[in-house]
């Protein structure tokens, strides 16, 4: 497997490409050597951590998996320029340092387009099925990213993707939203698999009123939560704004990000709005159960048809989702189909206060709306279907190499081709 992110990061893509490496390794995944092409730990703080300062490379071994670690740029702030670099950098060490091993398959996790181009050329160098999984398109983000020279960035890595993507031997999306755009790079619809994301935490295990208790959340006071990376796509500004216009509101940003400080800086005279660090993986389903809102946001340039980590925890959480995104994106389209959650306008902070309203009035339509997402969570994005999902479509690329030519009919879960 080819991923930038791996554990110990807990959020984004990490969590999801450390469970399939692991469930592979295991006896019960089918107990096969692994082995992992990772960056260093950086995200979502997008700070080195510190544990790898210093390292050029390193190998270590996690829940039977082999993990290769190699160093690249780890921008602070981030340009086109910048990201540019970063993606240099993964992928020169990557190519030159790559495992000394003759792999069966190559698995790569995209966005990174450094990762995608490295598991095209280290498959076809062994001869071997390469399965690209499209967590998220690089060339669409940096479009819509308002980062100085974004439209020549989205060219470039539209460019690599183009060039990862059309080499596979099959195509993993998690959402539907990411067909089209996959087969408009010149990707046969045929290879085309939907492989959704799962839920990647645990239940909540302790009482609310308790971890609200020591959190310090007022039991009388609506309590809104953002978890996750704070950065530009995210649009955290309309939260500031909604915090400022409602003081009797809390609202409490948890995680970390390039635009951390500067939200900081903006929410310096807003005393309902607090930071808090990214919670403990033991601790997190909790704190999630904890607030009455928990909110997902994107600016409104955006159109995002990846769907964030952080929703499907939510989703597990059990309290009801407020997403303040463009209604065609993908988030949006999962929030409608769970019923866990009402959507409004993307940077609107009158109609997100609106809804907050609205469920802190109605309690019980609110405890409603958050019971739908466990019960969305257990029927469609349980952690042992997703990953059921991922080792069929590792073993029908490797059947499809084996008989040397394109899979007809249905996927090799039974579902109708895409």
């Amino acid at each position: 497997m080819v991923s930038t992110n791996y554990a110990p990061e807990h959020a984004g893509i990490g969590p999801y490409a450390t469970q399939i490496a692991e469930h592979w390794a295991a006896p019960d995944g089918g107990g096969a050597e692994v082995h992992v092409l990772a960056g260093m730990p950086h995200y979502p703080s997008w700070r080195l951590d510190p544990a790898y300062r210093g390292m050029w490379r390193a190998e270590e071994r996690r829940a039977g998996v082999t993990v290769h670690r190699r160093r690249h740029t780890v921008p602070p702030r981030q340009t086109a320029l910048r990201r540019a670099l970063f993606e240099a950098s993964v992928l020169a060490h990557g190519l030159v340092a790559a495992p000394r091993i003759r792999p069966d398959a190559v698995v790569a996790q995209m966005p990174s387009l450094a990762g995608g181009v490295i598991g095209a050329r280290v498959a076809a160098r062994h001869h071997v099925p390469y399965i690209p999984v499209v967590q998220d398109l690089m060339g669409a983000a940096a479009a819509q990213s308002g980062i100085r020279g974004g439209d020549r960035a989205a060219a470039v890595a539209g460019a690599a993707e183009a060039y990862a993507l059309k080499r596979a031997t099959l195509v993993g999306v998690i959402h539907e939203t990411f067909v089209d755009k996959v087969a408009a790079m010149g990707v046969d619809r045929g290879r085309i698999r939907l492989v959704p994301n799962w839920s990647h935490v645990a239940r909540p295990s302790r009482p609310r009123e308790e971890t609200r208790a020591r959190l310090g959340w007022n039991r009388e006071r609506t309590v809104v939560l953002h978890s996750g990376n704070m950065g530009l796509k995210q649009g955290l500004d309309v939260l500031v704004e909604a915090a400022r216009r409602d003081p009797s509101v809390l609202i409490v940003l948890m995680g970390d990000g390039n635009q951390r400080e500067r939200l900081r800086l903006l929410a310096a005279d807003v005393p309902n709005l607090e930071f808090a660090p990214p919670a403990g993986d033991a601790e997190f389903p909790d704190v999630l159960a904890a607030a009455d809102v928990l909110a997902v946001t994107q600016r409104a340039s955006v159109l995002d048809m990846s769907i964030p980590s952080k929703l499907t925890s939510y989703f597990a959480a059990g309290r009801p989702v407020i997403a303040s995104v463009a209604a065609e994106g993908g988030t949006a389209q999962e929030v409608v189909r769970s019923e866990a959650g009402l959507l409004v306008a993307p940077e609107d902070p009158e109609a997100f206060l609106k809804a907050v309203r609205a469920l802190a009035q109605d309690p019980e339509a609110a405890d409603e709306l958050g019971a739908r997402g466990p019960a969305y969570v257990t029927a469609h994005l349980s952690r042992e279907a997703g990953l059921s999902r991922m080792s069929a479509l590792l073993a029908e690329a490797l059947d499809t190499t084996t008989r040397g030519a394109d899979p007809v009919g249905s996927d090799a879960w039974g579902v109708p081709r895409t």
